[in-house]
């Protein structure tokens, strides 16, 4: 049975929900970063906030299948959906490569990606939170994106130069390709947070 209520706002409330596992996964990276004794254990916690995230995503889903009127288009909801949950992902392989490679103490650079995603997944919160009122909140919605937007440049820039140290300094094989994945999969997972400030920006742009 479909709902034909007046633009369900639930959906808004979902994405908040899920933005915030992906929040919790970054500050679990950022222990296990700070703490490699913690590693284990915060794999543990990020498998289950991984299944917690999947619940929301699938409710998401469940919710636009029985929903006749929604409150943005249906593709822009499922498309935000998947992409939340994607991040969850992305933060929990990289925390179960950590395990697997037995990295120990973490490289520097490698802490301060996880300091700039962090900083990305508050911002991500905060755009979902204001996005029940597009119009009203359409500036501080395109404030979060484009803070998202220089967060992530400067990810670039700190992935780039500990690359460039892990080549010129770092003189043991294995050790390189561990950390060399470790580097690229928290720079996917920064851009990653980018691709999904450009699809909330989208979104605005239809909207506001």
């Amino acid at each position: 049975m479909f709902n034909f209520k007046k633009k369900d706002t639930e959906f808004y409330d979902l994405f908040i929900m899920s933005a915030q596992y992906f929040y919790k996964g970054a500050l679990m990276m950022d222990e296990v970063m700070l703490d490699y004794s913690k590693a284990s254990d915060k794999v543990k916690e990020i498998n289950d906030i991984e299944h917690e995230a999947d619940a929301v995503n699938d409710k998401i889903i469940d919710k636009l299948n029985m929903t006749f009127i929604t409150p943005i288009d249906r593709e822009d909801i499922y498309a935000l959906a998947n992409s939340l949950d994607d991040g969850v992902d992305l933060l929990q392989g990289t925390l179960q490569r950590m395990v697997m490679y037995r990295t120990g103490e973490a490289m520097s650079g490698a802490i301060s990606q996880t300091k700039l995603l962090i900083e990305c997944t508050e911002e991500i919160i905060k755009a979902f939170s204001l996005l029940k009122n597009i119009k009203k909140n359409q500036a501080q919605i395109l404030d979060s994106a484009h803070k998202i937007a220089r967060l992530e440049s400067e990810g670039d820039r700190v992935y780039r130069h500990e690359m460039a140290y892990l080549f010129d300094k770092c003189k043991d094989p294995i050790e390189l390709i561990k950390w060399k994945d470790i580097l690229e999969n928290l720079e996917e997972t920064l851009d990653h947070c980018e691709k999904l400030s450009d699809m909330i920006r989208g979104v605005v742009m239809k909207y506001a």
